[in-house]
């Protein structure tokens, strides 16, 4: 007997972390986390921007499948996406950081300005969400991640065309990407029309507080 495989779309609830206040809002930053990290924890990256860049509010969207790190206990993580049914995946996120941005931008002034970051496997996350909606965020920053490379060139050139700014930021021993991938990356990205903005700093596979103040700052 044959087994099928069926799909059904259900209701779920996701949850996000919020520094600063939406309805004086000059700039918005959506982030997206990296493999197996949480929200809650990411965010707290973004304190000192907040605190140095008047205006500014940043979001942390959480992947909607946790699991433990190690073994069946501890430390829990998220995480965005897997190989597994990675299509509905990518539709199921997508909808959500679409319905979020929505919730958020009717409680900000009308031209609040949005900038979007991602980092690690975020970054791969926010690319594809962007790719698939009509948003163009005045800043895209791809933090120790990837553009997917699998999409539909004239979709990507369409895209990284219309964003104002782009910046891609790596540390110099990020053992996750070596110098010969980001050189990869900026080709890739330079093959559909962008000109990224490359930023390295001294450091691996981690955010800087000092350059996100400077990122936010140039957004």
């Amino acid at each position: 007997m044959d087994v099928h495989e069926h799909r059904l779309q259900v209701p779920r609830t996701a949850r996000y972390f919020q520094l600063g206040e939406l309805a004086s809002a000059r700039r918005l930053w959506v982030v997206c986390h990296g493999y197996g990290q949480l929200a809650s924890y990411f965010i707290r990256h973004f304190r000192s921007v907040v605190e140095q860049v008047p205006g500014t509010v940043v979001v942390a969207p959480e992947g909607l499948s946790r699991f433990y790190l190690q073994g069946n206990g501890g430390r829990v993580g998220a995480t965005w996406m897997t190989s597994e049914d990675r299509l509905t995946e990518i539709e199921d996120f997508s909808a959500y950081l679409d319905a979020l941005l929505q919730r958020l931008l009717a409680q900000a002034p009308a031209d609040v300005e949005l900038c979007v970051l991602g980092f690690s496997q975020g970054a791969t996350t926010v690319s594809r969400w962007l790719l698939r909606g009509g948003r163009t965020p005045a800043h895209l920053v791809l933090w120790a991640g990837t553009f997917p490379a699998d999409v539909d060139p004239a979709a990507a050139a369409a895209l990284l065309t219309r964003i104002p700014r782009l910046s891609f930021v790596c540390g110099d021993g990020d053992s996750y990407l070596a110098e010969d991938r980001v050189d990869e990356q900026l080709a890739l990205l330079r093959s559909h029309g962008a000109q990224p903005h490359m930023v390295w700093f001294e450091g691996r596979h981690e955010l800087k507080p000092a350059v996100l103040i400077q990122l936010a700052q140039q957004a």
